[in-house]
């Protein structure tokens, strides 16, 4: 498993929270000098309009005396449990394509959070009768895509029959929407890839994340092979000393090689030991002309 580290996809989100909020503050500024009118972008179907949300995405709200208290609390615990989780995805070396949009969904609820908290008291934006202008900030969205808009089918359940219009969005909406776009859309190819990461496969696409229990087998067996070969060796010398014993013992010198002083053959000690007789010295006797030569 290769952990990765989480820094760079923070600074991704960091940046995208300032994109969020400068956009915010730009539109803010721009409709207040321009009376509120709508900045066509591309035709009639992409504007720019400032509106205030006092609920969350899209539009949507509580109604409830204590419901944008409710909202904003829940959206911090939120912006702390993505950050965890980013952190834990990238120690277990989740793919990029994941841990990305795990980003773009922690720069979407930061971005809403710092509405939520701030711009009640900052931009004075708290709606009428709020308990506390803290947590109680309206969220600015001013993306329109005006694609259609009018009544609804009745045979649409809960909605049917109702006046419809395209909602109107920032970017941080935009961010948590396309992060679990491509949640939805890759998780296969993700968990995928995550798998193949927990499992360590040798056929893993990413080349740094080398599969690391073949490597430990590899040594593992080295190990094996260095601790068994001191008694191979070992062996191989007992068995080469005794070889040599038995054709020290069955082998005879022969004959030439042996020393001159050396007999052919060693006395047995249940033989008696040869008897040595001296043989008596005689003297030659001299006869009578012998005597008349001296």
């Amino acid at each position: 498993m290769i952990q990765k580290n989480p820094i760079r996809f923070f600074l991704l989100a960091l940046l995208l929270i300032g994109i969020d909020q400068a956009s915010k503050l730009w539109i803010l500024h721009y409709m207040q000098e321009h009376l509120y009118m709508p900045i066509h972008v591309i035709g009639d179907w992409l504007k720019f309009q400032y509106v205030l949300n006092p609920g969350m995405a899209f539009g949507m709200e509580l109604n409830h005396q204590y419901g944008k208290l409710f909202l904003s609390v829940f959206r911090l615990f939120a912006m702390a449990g993505i950050g965890w989780y980013l952190v834990y995805l990238a120690k277990r070396g989740a793919p990029n394509g994941l841990l990305y949009a795990m980003a773009l969904i922690l720069a979407g609820a930061i971005g809403n959070v710092i509405d939520s908290t701030f711009y009640g008291v900052y931009l004075n934006n708290a709606p009428y009768g709020a308990p506390t202008p803290w947590f109680h900030g309206q969220v600015i969205d001013f993306i329109f895509v005006d694609a259609w808009e009018g009544i609804l089918p009745r045979w649409i359940p809960i909605w049917g029959g109702q006046y419809f219009s395209m909602p109107i969005f920032n970017f941080a909406d935009s961010c948590i929407f396309v992060g679990v776009c491509l949640i939805l859309f890759f998780q296969r190819r993700f968990y995928q890839e995550q798998a193949q990461h927990d499992n360590l496969l040798p056929d893993a696409p990413d080349a740094t994340n080398a599969a690391v229990l073949p490597t430990a087998e590899v040594f593992d067996e080295t190990e094996r092979t260095e601790r068994n070969q001191p008694d191979e060796v070992t062996n191989a010398t007992d068995q080469q000393d005794l070889e040599q014993a038995d054709a020290d013992e069955t082998s005879v010198p022969a004959a030439e090689t042996l020393p001159d002083n050396v007999p052919d053959s060693a006395p047995s000690r249940f033989e008696p030991a040869p008897v040595h007789t001296e043989e008596p010295v005689t003297t030659p006797v001299l006869n009578e002309s012998d005597e008349q030569k001296k």
